[in-house]
């Protein structure tokens, strides 16, 4: 059915260089109709057209859009875009340090940026008709979720919210929840990408389609192809054979030299092949900092070269203009040479350790078409428009803080989603780099599936208690946390718990009783076995870990030159190290073995921890990419008369000396039930019945962990903020003056922040000393690890530093007492570098001061901690009681607002 475009839809259509696509059509119209819009749609459809229209509509009205972000990057981005089209007298920006054109009727603004306005009831919201939240998705975000809900819960209910969001599979229940808290809202889903995106599986050398193309009408199939399992399956069995003869040829050629590649192919090799088949700029996922450098420092050894001269020169006119006002000392320090060598040769890394500035002049050339290549951390995917052709996954596992996960299909989608510039692409592809271990149908499954559903990570914190309760009191608060997304997901999960609580049940009783009821003894017999099977996964997994671990530690302490031995697969033997590789989530060191091949190893190829059988002397330089090295290294290997120890060896299994594991085994084995002649009918019953329990159990824990558990927390946060004075005490809670000095506070430690300004705790430090101190509640090291005593330059510093870590040891007692989530511990590793760049020290002295083992911080870690404290002493200098402590949060403000600092913030 065809629907006639309303007046403005018409008007503005007609400044469009393209027509608008069915959906975008759908959420306008809604638009012009006065309700809300939910759009759910994939990256690079087009979402931000419907924003833009409602930007259109508030103008013609005479109101006011704000457009909300939730980063910086994104709404510097944004801006641009709506200065060129409506002119700098329209457009204004507030992202937390910038403020341009506040008063104009267009604001582009970070989400939080227009939560503090909403909680300030600030004269700017007078007017407002539109409010576009781009990215909405973000709600799930565990550390800034909650911001979006509360938002969404604040705003006017005459304020047309426009949300954008990624694809979600539960995008009908977001928007049945938006409508009952915002009223109308139209949900428009479109699951089509504009671009199809092809999905392939690197084997060494050939490039094979994932999907049976011939069983399928478009990229996205459902059968794995033939051909590449096959060609899998057989490399599988060669890699145990030690051989290997390949059948048919892909589009990339048989595997080099006539022998199995069992890992991906070197990086520069990867992107050549890429070239060859027309599938540049590429942008390829690297799941550490470490590894996008060390993959572009790959690319640069090799003499890759993806550019022309001329191109190199406007790249060069460009990097010119980003860095014309960085000191070149500065540049120095942050490895600029390097880096713009890989830009004038079209390859880059981008990854948020590096300096903002430098990673905008990385985005800008990719958009122009003039990097080719980027090696990227996942951040990338989130949210910045630099999409490319091809996407390609060296792994499917990354590490997420604590251990080595499989990528989810959700994660799959978010990075493979780059693929495809519509408008310049007919189609997108996605790579992933075949080793052992990776599944073919595993690849299929992510990138088939299509359940992404998004989940609340809305909680209470002290501060928004203080603001809610400001606002509206306590009880009108418990009703909007109520109303929150999270309390509305717990609500309808509980009753569809319940329903599953009760059938279990009947099912249990019916099982239970074919069993012989509660008191047979294979029941008995039954929770044995299930113990004595709970207790070998459990050994089964430990052992896995422990085996890894114990890998990985190994190779982080190998230096170079030492021998080893490889003790398992083709590469098996004695190795020599040749460069080493401290990344403690994924070391990989460059080797030689004494059959002359040289490549980097992993934790994989050991099952024991490797050691030091000897060491061997290297020259300064080695090149290991020319045969003439490998072969005299490798004879010297061997000369060394170093013997390998025996192949195959494996680590002790962790269950073969647990006495819990014996025990359970000669309980069972011993049991009457054990020799019964229907045992195996009889136990296969037995292990549905085990199910059952243990689905309803976790069932029941589910349902007594959700049900009111945001009033629950609301409540005990009062009674702690009543106690430590921040609220008056029952009938009638009101928020005191303290009080009001904490709902200013939007830092994660703010009831920390709150109590250290009204004991005085930081009155009487200059500037630079305030900073210092300040940078504890804010920083966080990336290592794990007990934090470092109190220390710093000065003796004010350590008694400042000291009397907060013992304040914030009295608020978690208390925080535990009323069974409330501790604060943070604070952690002193950026003390000495914010204050010796706020007493205006050198970069290179600075980022040293700030390293951690024997490291730089790098540049971009560097800006960001020191605008994280720059947004807390802003915060501090309009909450704090004291005048000497206001003026000297100015005063820091400005002394750290310099160099890489001022620049990357402008």
């Amino acid at each position: 059915m065809v629907v006639e475009a309303g007046p403005q839809l018409t008007k503005f259509v007609e400044g469009l260089p393209f027509p608008l696509d069915p959906f975008q059509q759908r959420a306008c119209l809604a638009l012009e109709d006065g309700h809300g819009v939910l759009v759910c749609a994939p990256t690079g459809a087009g979402k931000t057209v419907i924003g833009e229209f409602a930007v259109h509509l508030a103008l013609m009205s005479g109101n006011k859009c704000f457009y909300t972000t939730p980063i910086k990057a994104l709404s510097n981005q944004k801006y641009a875009e709506l200065v060129a089209r409506y002119g700098k007298g329209y457009v204004g920006l507030l992202t937390g340090d910038q403020s341009i054109n506040s008063d104009a009727p267009i604001v582009i603004m970070t989400t939080e940026v227009l939560r503090n306005m909403l909680y300030a009831e600030s004269p700017a919201l007078r007017g407002l008709s539109h409010v576009v939240m781009d990215e909405v998705h973000y709600l799930a975000d565990r550390f800034r979720g909650a911001v979006w809900e509360e938002v969404i819960l604040h705003l006017s209910e005459d304020v047309r919210l426009v949300s954008l969001s990624a694809t979600v599979s539960n995008a009908e229940e977001f928007g049945a929840w938006m409508e009952t808290v915002r009223g109308n809202t139209t949900v428009v889903v479109d699951e089509k990408r504009p671009v199809p995106l092809w999905q392939h599986i690197l084997v060494g050398h050939r490039l094979f389609d994932l999907f049976d193309v011939k069983t399928s009408d478009g990229p996205q199939g459902t059968i794995v192809d033939k051909d590449l399992a096959r060609h899998v399956k057989e490399r599988v069995a060669a890699e145990r054979m030690g051989s290997w003869e390949p059948r048919g040829r892909g589009r990339g050629g048989p595997s080099r030299g006539g022998r199995p590649e069992t890992r991906p192919i070197p990086r520069p090799e990867v992107i050549r092949l890429l070239d060859s088949e027309a599938l540049l700029p590429a942008i390829t996922f690297v799941f550490s900092r470490a590894g996008c450098d060390a993959a572009l420092g790959q690319c640069l050894r090799s003499g890759l070269r993806l550019t022309t001269p001329e191109q190199a020169s406007e790249i060069s006119g460009i990097i010119d203009r980003h860095t014309a006002d960085i000191p070149r000392g500065d540049l120095e320090v942050l490895g600029y040479w390097e880096w713009r060598e890989a830009l004038e040769r079209g390859l880059a890394a981008h990854h948020a350790g590096m300096l903002p500035v430098f990673r905008h002049t990385v985005e800008e050339l990719f958009v122009k078409g003039l990097v080719k290549a980027v090696f990227a951390t996942e951040t990338l995917a989130l949210g910045i428009n630099m999409p490319a052709r091809t996407v390609v996954l060296e792994r499917l596992v990354k590490y997420n803080g604590e251990t080595h996960a499989s990528l989810s299909a959700g994660e799959y989608t978010q990075l493979t989603g780059r693929a495809g510039r519509r408008g310049i692409d007919v189609e997108g592809h996605a790579v992933v780099l075949w080793q052992t271990g990776v599944e073919p149908t595993e690849v299929a499954g992510l990138a088939s599936t299509r359940t992404f559903p998004l989940r609340s990570s809305f909680r209470p914190s002290y501060n928004m208690a203080i603001n809610l309760v400001d606002r509206m009191g306590v009880p009108a608060s418990r009703q909007l946390l109520e109303r929150s997304f999270a309390q509305y997901q717990a609500d309808a999960s509980v009753v569809s718990l319940v329903r599953g609580i009760e059938r279990n049940e009947k099912s249990h009783r019916d099982l239970l009783e074919k069993l012989g009821g509660e008191d047979s003894p294979f029941v008995e017999y039954t929770m044995l076995k299930a113990r004595l099977k709970a207790r070998e996964r459990t050994l089964e997994q430990q052992g896995r870990t422990d085996r890894r671990n114990d890998a990985v530690e190994s190779l982080v302490t190998l230096r170079r030159g030492d021998v080893i031995s490889i003790p398992s697969g083709r590469r098996s033997g004695l190795a020599v190290v040749l460069e080493i590789d401290t990344d403690s989530a994924d070391p990989r060191p460059l080797v030689l073995t004494e059959d002359k091949w040289a490549g980097r190893v992993s934790s994989a190829d050991f099952p024991t921890p490797v050691s030091s059988l000897g060491h061997m002397r290297l020259p300064r330089h080695v090149d290991h990419r020319t045969a003439r090295t490998r072969r005299d290294l490798a004879s010297a290997l061997r000369g060394t008369g170093i013997v390998a120890p025996g192949r195959g060896r494996r680590h002790q299994s962790t269950a073969a000396d647990d006495r819990e594991l014996g025990a359970l085994r000669r309980a069972v084995r011993s049991h009457p039930c054990h020799s019964w002649p229907d045992r195996d009918h009889l136990a296969r019953l037995a292990d549905k019945y085990s199910r059952l329990e243990r689905d309803t159990e976790s069932m029941r824990q589910k349902v007594a962990s959700t049900t009111n558990s945001l009033a629950r927390t609301f409540d005990r946060i009062l009674s702690l903020l009543s106690e430590r004075g921040y609220l008056t005490d029952e009938p009638d809670v009101e928020v005191t003056e303290r009080g009001s000095k904490l709902g200013r506070i939007y830092s994660e430690s703010d009831l920390l922040v709150a109590e250290c300004l009204a004991a005085g705790v930081w009155k009487g430090l200059g500037p630079a000393e305030l900073a210092a101190v300040v940078s504890s509640v804010v920083y966080e090291s990336r290592q794990d690890g007990e934090s470092a005593p109190p220390h710093g330059p000065t003796g004010a510093i350590r008694h400042a530093l000291a009397r907060t870590v013992h304040l914030w040891s009295e608020l978690r007692s208390d925080e535990i007492r009323h069974k409330l989530p501790p604060t943070r511990e604070p952690d002193h590793g950026f003390v000495i570098a914010v204050y010796k760049w706020a007493r205006k020290e050198s970069l290179e002295n600075v980022l040293m001061a700030a390293g951690q083992q024997g490291r730089a911080l790098s540049g971009g870690d560097f800006v960001r901690w020191c605008r994280q404290v720059i947004d807390l002493l802003d915060q501090i200098r309009s909450a704090s009681p004291d005048d000497e402590v206001t003026g000297a949060a100015t005063k820091a403000i400005s002394a750290i607002r310099r160099g890489v600092v001022a620049v990357d913030a402008a």
